[in-house]
């Protein structure tokens, strides 16, 4: 996928089909389509934000409520006592794929180590 292509603003608008968790004014969470652990979920703002690495000081807010909705959404999964990851990846180097900022919420297995 091109850097330029927003998949996630394409599921946002609609335009495009996901399983959708949950939604509120800031921002929009659903399952990964490549899953790599029973819970998968991409929590995305609804504001565009290319990289990490282009969140401004105003985007403190929105940036607390995304890992916020994550930890809800991990005790909602039945995944918060056991364990869960929460990640951010930037550029390719990183492992972003789609360059609209989203929140890996993982969980439902060990996970490897670091």
């Amino acid at each position: 996928m091109s850097q330029n292509e927003d998949l996630f603003l394409k599921i946002i608008n609609r335009e495009i089909p996901a399983d959708i968790v949950y939604e509120d004014d800031k921002v929009i969470a659903f399952k990964d389509i490549s899953p790599s652990a029973p819970v998968h979920l991409l929590i995305v703002p609804l504001k565009h934000i290319k990289t990490t690495d282009d969140i401004q000081a105003e985007d403190k807010e929105l940036i607390g409520h995304i890992v916020f909705v994550a930890t809800k959404l991990a005790r909602e999964n039945n995944i918060a006592e056991s364990g869960y990851r929460m990640q951010f990846n930037c550029r390719e180097h990183g492992g972003q794929m789609v360059y609209h900022i989203h929140l890996h919420l993982v969980g439902g297995k060990q996970l490897p180590h670091f």
